[in-house]
């Protein structure tokens, strides 16, 4: 059995019960950074008595996840074995290598499970106050060039309320970005969710800019982007006329667009 387990973002209370106690009886651990694991395990041990399991540590990342599953592939596949699977904070799986070990869960016929948990991406999301239910989730953008530009205006333009991850050496790069393609829009940033310095920030892509030439920008940060308003489209009078459409609802719209009745332009249309 594998569960993948979600990890507090920050206060380490926000862990839950269930997943202290399946750490206590978990055998084999893969983790995105095992200094980390093993540091929050410490850490619930002594604040919450939790038990202390006799059990593997394995790094589980982007660069050695297929490895490792070549290399485990007996213990995975083992019934008797309690795996877990955490990245360094939040819930495992969405941007995160752990995707590769529930896929291949899954090819395999490997029994797992994904407890909820922490997720910065719909903590800040709920906490924006953005009306719209619906939202896109982009994670990192790219880095530089020509990838993160495309993938930034897909982020401004594709309609819905897009949330991003960013690191704190490249958000005034993100902001000054955004402020390039439209210095009005609006955004909401959450700093460090559920730490000590936590913050929210909300206005335009120019006023947060401002705000943030006097912020020290340190630690994890989640942006949100409000969806660009629908531009209302008129066509024309001649635009109407150009139209190849009957002369009855032509006449309507020409009516609608005019001080004329609706009879007066359908005459003049059939002349």
């Amino acid at each position: 059995m594998i569960t993948f387990i979600p990890t507090p973002i920050g206060n380490p209370q926000d862990i839950t019960i269930r997943a202290m106690r399946t750490f206590e009886n978990t055998t084999l651990f893969f983790c995105e950074d095992t200094r980390q694991t093993k540091r929050l395990l410490k850490l619930l041990q002594e604040r919450f008595d939790m038990l202390c399991p006799d059990a593997d540590f394995i790094s589980f990342n982007e660069h050695n996840g297929l490895h490792r599953l070549e290399e485990f592939g007996d213990r995975l596949a083992d019934k008797t074995q309690n795996i877990v699977y955490v990245s360094d904070a939040g819930m495992p799986i969405i941007s995160d290598p752990g995707q590769l070990l529930v896929e291949y869960a899954q090819k395999h016929n490997i029994s797992y499970d994904v407890l909820p948990g922490a997720s910065a991406v719909t903590t800040a999301y709920a906490s924006s106050g953005f009306e719209e239910s619906k939202f896109v989730f982009f994670a990192f953008l790219p880095h530089k060039g020509i990838e993160r530009t495309v993938a930034l205006n897909g982020a401004m333009s594709n309609g819905y309320n897009t949330v991003l991850y960013e690191s704190p050496h490249r958000l005034d790069k993100l902001i000054d970005e955004i402020c390039a393609i439209d210095e009005t829009r609006e955004l909401f940033l959450a700093k460090e969710i559920s730490k000590k310095y936590q913050k929210y920030y909300k206005g335009s892509a120019k006023e947060i800019k401002e705000q943030l030439a006097t912020t020290t920008i340190r630690g994890e940060w989640v942006v949100v982007i409000k969806a660009q308003k629908e531009i209302e489209k008129t066509l024309s009078l001649n635009e109407v006329l150009a139209l190849d459409i009957p002369p009855k609802p032509k006449a309507k719209i020409l009516s609608h667009l005019t001080n004329r009745a609706i009879k007066d332009w359908y005459s003049e249309l059939t002349k």
